[in-house]
Order: C-alpha cells, then sequence, then structure tokens
C-alpha cells in the first residue's frame, strides 16, 4: 500500500484493512512452513503495510498527524 492511500482513509477503514491484510500474512506464513511459496517478498511487503497503518493508527492517536477534514 501507498502511503498517500492510507492516510486517505479512515480509522475504521484502517482497522478493517489491518485485520485482512494479517489474515492474509497468517495464510502465507502458512504456506511457506507447509510448502515453498513463488514469491517470498509478499511477507515483506505485508509486513511493512502493517506497519504503515500501524504508524498512521498511531500518529492520529497521538495528535501528530491528523486526519484532513476537507
Amino acid at each position: 500500500m501507498i502511503i498517500e492511500d492510507i492516510r486517505s482513509k479512515t480509522d475504521s477503514e484502517l482497522d478493517f484493512d489491518l485485520k485482512k491484510i494479517k489474515k492474509d500474512l497468517f495464510g502465507l506464513r502458512i504456506r511457506a512452513a507447509a510448502e515453498t511459496l513463488a514469491n517470498s517478498a509478499q511477507i515483506r511487503d505485508l509486513r511493512r503495510s502493517i506497519a504503515r497503518i500501524n504508524t498512521v493508527l498511531h500518529e492520529r492517536a497521538t495528535g501528530i498527524r491528523g486526519q484532513s477534514s476537507l
């Protein structure tokens, strides 16, 4: 995910996306343990997406950078 896309979403949308990405990551980890993955970089990309979403949610919670009210 691109950071601009993440910042344009509301908190509830980010929570939904976070749960979905964590579920996808769990599935990839299970598949990686059972068999070989065609693209193992997907795990890294999902982990980074989770970190980006968590960062934006934390910024909003602490008031560092809020969502624009346009």
